[in-house]
């Protein structure tokens, strides 16, 4: 499974949402500043989101964005499948099982490409956003030296997450 870095970029602004959710609407500069996320790439990311209908955006001094549903109601797949497509990189699960009916010489290697894909689809739908926010404390996206070595280090050992720059 591959996830962009756009992917990974929608994945922690919703995280951040969700540790916010019932403080009222967030506004883009401060999601981008808390997750060290670029600013004017969150707000394609965040439209997108929106007409999705996952979250929804407030007018006026005390606007910005927040979760259209409960952080429980949010599955990761979800997220997954509207940034990046299919949840798996050999297409969708029927092409999988067109080719195990079809290439029997390879029929072994497709069902392993087709229990990897499955595998993969079904923790990303068993898991929410709240899931992911039991620590909720509020962080900040500066951090001590130490916190910003090992989010540097983290994100340089994601191989899942395809291309480097940060506004791709």
């Amino acid at each position: 499974m591959k996830i962009s870095q756009k992917g990974l970029y929608a994945l922690q602004a919703m995280m951040m949402l969700a540790r916010h959710h019932h403080q009222g609407a967030i506004k883009i500069r401060d999601i981008a500043y808390e997750e060290d996320l670029p600013e004017k790439f969150l707000e394609l990311i965040l439209l997108e989101l929106k007409n999705a209908r996952m979250v929804e955006s407030v007018r006026g001094a005390k606007g910005g964005y927040q979760l259209r549903r409960e952080p429980g109601e949010i599955r990761l797949s979800e997220i997954i499948r509207l940034i990046d497509g299919p949840l798996a990189p050999f297409g969708d699960a029927e092409q999988l099982r067109v080719l195990i009916d079809r290439d029997l010489p390879h029929r072994a290697l497709y069902q392993v490409f087709l229990d990897v894909r499955d595998a993969a689809a079904k923790i990303l739908e068993h898991t929410s956003l709240a899931d992911l926010i039991v620590d909720a404390g509020p962080r900040s996206g500066k951090g001590t030296k130490r916190q910003r070595a090992q989010k540097k280090e983290a994100r340089s050992v994601l191989p899942m997450v395809v291309g480097g720059g940060k506004a791709e």
